[in-house]
């Protein structure tokens, strides 16, 4: 029996089918039982699942990452779909398709890099284009940049998701460098570059996305600190024996550590400098619209005009009447 992709789900359908275990939290009802709530994959989306008065013993054999075989029901809950699990067990390898289940990337990661290295060759000052050059000549670390994603559940969660986001922000800030004439162009492109490189390290994508014990003891910001600090050791021998100087080092690792823009949402200091709000506000913008359109367009219930309630950015979207969604 071919596979049912996500996708393809509607409401009241009955499932008996594999699916990857993205992510499974055993929780507790307001009566204590425990009932457990599953990430379920293939590579055409995500549905979450639930499955009432769980014995933690029955599913402790499933780890994330697992080929699982469920059987349940589709059902609409709070505008969106999900899936009321009756059973859930490790599938046998002669059940599915591997390639059923392998994230695909979003865009073609290709073009991507030769816009970016493009970018970064425009770069007029002479360290700085010969630091970037350091970096856009490390073959390793661009296969890193094009297969890695961006986050695990927000923004660019998926392969290559962190190329199309770094190129996105500096096809922005070479724009606005033009009408904002304070803005150092150069620092800015660079700090595009390295403010979430970190990430290359600090996630890992192969099958589910997840964080690394590098990324969760030190986070992307204090990675790509190291990253930019080898880079600095090997750019001398193309200055012939200098330094890239003191105050741009100074502003470049001030971008890393502050664009999050404030200290509650991770950042180890503030943006002080015209190219570090510039960062944070092009970082942000990227990220919010990407996660908005994603979540309109990843929408299982396509009867409804409305997405469900997200709880990260706290509010329910508009996707359109159903009739009129082709020409928005």
């Amino acid at each position: 029996m071919p596979h049912i992709f996500v996708k393809e789900l509607k409401d009241g359908d009955s499932v008996n089918d594999v699916f990857l275990l993205a992510d499974k939290q055993l929780r507790a009802n307001r009566n204590a039982n425990l009932y457990l709530l599953a990430s379920l994959r293939d590579k055409t989306g995500v549905i979450s699942g639930l499955m009432w008065n769980v014995v933690e013993e029955s599913v402790q054999h499933l780890a994330v990452g697992d080929l699982v075989r469920v059987r349940g029901k589709v059902q609409v809950y709070q505008g969106g779909l999900q899936m009321i699990v009756a059973q859930i067990d490790a599938a046998p390898p002669a059940s599915y398709q591997p390639e059923d289940f392998q994230l695909q990337p979003q865009t073609n990661a290709g073009p991507l890099l030769d816009r970016l290295k493009v970018l970064m060759k425009s770069l007029r000052d002479p360290q700085l284009l010969a630091l970037a050059d350091c970096f856009m000549e490390d073959e390793e670390l661009l296969d890193l940049l094009c297969g890695a994603p961006a986050g695990v559940k927000a923004h660019h969660a998926y392969h290559g998701g962190l190329v199309e986001h770094v190129v996105s922000m500096a096809e922005v800030a070479d724009r606005i460098c033009g009408l904002y004439q304070s803005l150092n162009r150069d620092l800015l492109l660079l700090g595009v570059l390295l403010h979430d490189l970190g990430k290359v390290r600090e996630l890992s994508w192969n099958p589910v996305l997840a964080y690394t014990d590098e990324g969760q003891l030190l986070g992307h910001m204090n990675i790509a600190i190291e990253i930019l600090n080898e880079k600095l050791v090997a750019v001398r021998s193309r200055l012939d024996g200098q330094s890239v100087s003191g105050e741009h080092v100074l502003r470049l690792k001030h971008m890393i550590l502050s664009h999050h823009g404030t200290l509650e949402f991770g950042s180890a200091r503030v943006p002080m400098t015209p190219e570090a709000v510039a960062l944070h506000q092009i970082d942000n913008l990227d990220a919010k619209l990407h996660e908005v359109t994603r979540a309109i367009a990843d929408d299982l219930n396509s009867s409804s005009a409305w997405t469900p309630y997200s709880p990260r950015i706290e509010r329910r979207l508009f996707k359109g009447l159903p009739g009129s969604r082709e020409n928005v």
